[in-house]
């Protein structure tokens, strides 16, 4: 027995697969963002090349650098939104680590990775102490620090966190004897699991964790730093060529011959 579809109500039946042939207009402008083949087709290459450029880099891509790589138009951000939920349920994760992007391991399958992990040295108190007055007071300097805390913070504790890649010299104050202002890196985030800087926990959630007394002081408040943790404040100035030399960051340039 086969079935039938009457003429007047087939492409009703079918679900209306079936449509009249639009009349095509050469005036109309062509909409990229509805059905289009090609349209699709260029987001897919495009997603492609994205995919490529962060799967090869040791590190996390810029968006920035994406849209040096990718064609004319792409909108890079929407674009990798995409592309990290179709990574969301897969053993690799794409993430956003403030604005650049990089693959790692879903959480729920690092068991598999501990035999390949590289045991870590544990920071001291006091590097502990100081790297969290960085992460919530940027841009902070060395005396400010030593107020905060009320002791001293040696010069070894602060070599220590900028060997891990984990704070950086940001510029120097515009305060008599410049001192430098010190800030987290994209390396900070990236360890912590931070997409950005203000993703930092809040009182409540250092006080649920046990790190705050539950009696703090009425007037007490939690510092939350800017949104770009590398951009400078109106009250610093960029590094120069002479402070990385004085610093012993820069290698001094020699004499004319």
């Amino acid at each position: 027995m086969t079935d039938t579809i009457d003429e007047t109500g087939g492409a009703e039946a079918l679900g209306g697969y079936f449509e009249e042939p639009a009349v095509a207009d050469d005036n109309a402008p062509v909409d990229i963002t509805a059905d289009n083949p090609a349209a699709r087709l260029m987001e897919a290459e495009a997603m492609r090349m994205a995919e490529a450029v962060v799967f090869a880099s040791s590190e996390p891509v810029t968006e920035k650098a994406l849209s040096q790589r990718l064609p004319d138009g792409v909108d890079v951000r929407a674009l990798m939104e995409e592309l990290r939920e179709f990574y969301d349920k897969r053993g690799v994760n794409l993430v956003r680590i403030d604005n650049a992007w990089a693959f790692r391991t879903a959480g729920d399958l690092g068991f598999l990775m501990q035999r390949e992990e590289v045991q870590q040295r544990k920071l001291s108190r006091a590097a502990l102490e100081v790297l969290s007055i960085i992460a919530y007071h940027q841009p902070i300097t060395r005396a400010e620090m030593e107020e905060i805390r009320g002791v001293e913070t040696s010069k070894g504790t602060l070599d220590v966190l900028m060997e891990t890649n984990w704070v950086k010299m940001r510029g120097r104050r515009k305060t008599p004897g410049r001192p430098v202002t010190y800030g987290t890196t994209t390396d900070f985030l990236d360890h912590f699991g931070l997409a950005e800087i203000r993703d930092l926990p809040g009182m409540e959630e250092l006080k649920g964790a046990g790190l705050l007394s539950s009696r703090m002081p009425a007037n007490f408040s939690m510092p939350m730093p800017s949104l770009d943790p590398d951009e400078l404040t109106e009250e610093e100035e960029e590094l120069t060529d002479i402070d990385l030399e004085e610093l012993g960051l820069l290698t001094p340039g020699g004499g004319d011959d």
